[in-house]
């Protein structure tokens, strides 16, 4: 249902974007969500957006950073990250449910994540 994807090896200080494409309107729930999990830890959050109204949140270390967008004509949910930091690899993944929070147990559909790495 979600497809995840645009990870990639970058050095420091480069960008990215990935993509999150809805093949079957779970984007409608209205919160859709990235977060990224790195080895040995938690799944965090990273941003969210309101599908409809297009409000984002974001976690305090991407804030000037990274930049959440939708294409609703598209049902693609967008992150972009500039100024990548050897800290920001990770597995990241998509989700949508019913609020963009940043609670992993406020989503539903979870996409197979793509794999960000940041070289120092």
């Amino acid at each position: 249902q979600l497809q995840a994807s645009g990870g990639g090896l970058v050095q420091a200080g480069g960008s990215l974007r990935l993509s999150c494409a809805d093949s079957r309107r779970t984007f409608s729930n209205n919160g859709v969500g990235w977060f990224r999990q790195a080895p040995g830890k938690e799944r965090e959050f990273v941003a969210a957006i309101n599908w409809y109204g297009g409000n984002t949140v974001y976690t305090d270390s991407v804030k000037g950073r990274f930049t959440i967008s939708r294409d609703r004509a598209k049902n693609t949910v967008y992150l972009q990250m500039n100024s990548l930091k050897f800290e920001d690899t990770a597995v990241y993944y998509c989700a949508a449910g019913p609020r963009p929070v940043a609670q992993t147990s406020g989503y539903i559909y979870w996409g197979q994540g793509t794999q960000v790495t940041v070289s120092s």
